[in-house]
């Protein structure tokens, strides 16, 4: 399988949950490492393009394929099983300690869960420290432009 992220040119290359702990996020609180992907190209923009605006849009953005090997195991939340308020913004504290769950648990390498920006599409959380993560392996790396026609 293949999942996918837009990063900053500077940090393209390196798949790590580093970034997202600094101050938090949705799936995370402040200091729980976790990667944030999508299902798919267009998620992963529409994922990222929430966060700008034209006058704030980036220039330096990478498209990062990753590739899963089959064989690793994910658990898949739906809507039903996400706390109250779980799309939200700003994101409530229950979903961050929703994910900060999932890491501390270290069950799964990874969980396939709704995206709040597009309904019925999923992004996946990655968890760095799971034994299986140093299967996951980026495979591409390529500008992104962002068509401005978005932003009008």
């Amino acid at each position: 399988m293949e999942i996918f992220r837009l990063s900053g040119k500077r940090w393209a290359s390196v798949l790590s949950g580093k970034g997202a702990s600094l101050k938090g996020a949705r799936w995370n609180s402040q200091g729980t490492e976790i990667i944030y992907a999508a299902s798919n190209r267009s998620l992963a923009m529409a994922e990222v393009v929430v966060h700008f605006n034209l006058a704030t849009i980036p220039r330096d953005y990478m498209m990062v394929t990753i590739y899963v090997p089959d064989d690793i195991k994910y658990k898949i939340v739906w809507e039903r099983d996400l706390p109250a308020g779980w799309n939200s913004f700003p994101p409530v504290p229950s979903t961050q300690t929703f994910g900060d769950n999932f890491i501390s648990e270290n069950q799964f390498c990874l969980l396939k869960i709704p995206s709040v920006v597009t309904k019925g599409d999923f992004n996946f959380l990655v968890n760095p420290f799971h034994p299986e993560f140093a299967r996951i392996k980026i495979v591409n790396i390529e500008p992104f432009y962002f068509d401005h026609r978005i932003f009008r």
